[in-house]
């Protein structure tokens, strides 16, 4: 069976660092939720620049891949998968885009919309799935998430809770058949009980796309906020655990757990629950907010720059994403992929 390996991945963080108290110090800045484990607020994160698109930070993003392997042969890549976090304009997902900016021609190009947080594990498995059963041999996948600058800024969302906590950047990742570090073993679970508990808010009523002056926000409420906490506090040990059985080791063998990154209790609890010490379990929560998609290359990108993965080590990938509507979890075996190339 062809092998698949991760061979690189590049991160990209817009703009300097927004504190705290950017939205603490905000006029107004009350909420029912603000104490809620679900919005404590990280230390900084970015926020894209105004103009700057989800293609502007893929682009900003590969860059560092264009310099460690050449631009041929990023150029040549046969499939391109891509994940937008808040969508630039409608209709169009930013794929074609992409290739079109990056001088592209992949023979498969497939915007994912769904899988969120946990999109990067689902878009490895999506790439392994492609080049193990076809000619494909080299896979680029692209997480950009904009909303914290753009939806969580408007006047009537920066003083809620929810909006102090995402940053924006982008992550990508590159596969191949022929060199990297092997992915061993992906598991997701698609969860529809759970699909829809994650919505969209104005206060007028309006659908999202009619005209009006109320802002968009998500819907939280307490409910909502524990039933979520409750998931999340769930899913991913659950997913992690059942992927480390199919592969034959416990989970607190895992050398590194790379997972999105949505507040400081999924962190900690997630790796209490599988045994793993705060070493073994990178965090940019507090130098990043909650990335969403981006989360786990971004992470997994820093964390490499820092020299906390070592050839031979373990590296598991694993989130959950929305309201618990999809979980996931990657394996792989580090050998030094494309990094110092």
């Amino acid at each position: 069976m062809t092998t698949v390996g991760l061979t690189d991945v590049a991160g990209y963080l817009p703009g300097p660092p927004v504190p705290a108290e950017f939205y603490t110090g905000y006029p107004g800045a009350q909420d029912r939720l603000r104490d809620s484990p679900m919005f404590r607020i990280p230390a900084w994160r970015h926020h894209v620049a105004a103009g700057e698109t989800n293609v502007d930070m893929v682009e900003r993003a590969v860059q560092p891949l264009i310099e460690r392997h050449g631009r041929t042969e990023i150029r040549s890549v046969d499939v391109l998968l891509t994940h937008s976090q808040l969508p630039d304009i409608p209709f169009v997902g930013a794929g074609t885009e992409v290739a079109r900016r990056l001088g592209l021609k992949p023979r498969w190009l497939v915007d994912v919309a769904n899988a969120g947080c946990a999109s990067f594990v689902q878009m490895i498995e999506l790439a392994r799935l492609i080049l193990t059963t076809t000619e494909a041999r080299t896979a680029l996948v692209c997480n950009a998430q904009s909303s914290a600058g753009q939806l969580f800024t408007q006047s009537e969302v920066r003083g809620l809770a929810q909006a102090a906590v995402p940053g924006d950047g982008c992550g990508v990742g590159y596969l191949t058949t022929s060199a990297g570090s092997p992915v061993l073993d992906v598991l997701t679970r698609q969860l529809p009980a759970y699909g829809g508990d994650m919505t969209a808010q104005l206060d007028d009523g309006r659908r999202y796309w009619e005209p009006g002056a109320s802002q968009l926000r998500i819907g939280f409420t307490e409910t909502g906020v524990a039933e979520v906490l409750e998931r999340g506090n769930r899913l991913v040990p659950e997913v992690v655990t059942e992927l480390c059985g199919r592969i034959g080791v416990p989970a607190d063998a895992i050398d590194l757990l790379v997972t999105n990154q949505p507040n400081r209790t999924f962190l900690d609890n997630w790796r209490t629950a599988l045994g793993l010490p705060p070493e073994r379990h990178a965090d940019t929560f507090d130098s990043c907010g909650n990335l969403f998609g981006a989360a786990i290359p971004v992470t997994l990108d820093r964390a490499l720059g820092e020299g906390r993965v070592k050839d031979g080590d373990l590296v598991v990938l694993g989130g959950f994403a929305h309201a618990g509507d999809f979980a996931g979890a990657a394996a792989i075996r580090w050998n030094g992929g494309g990094r110092g190339r």
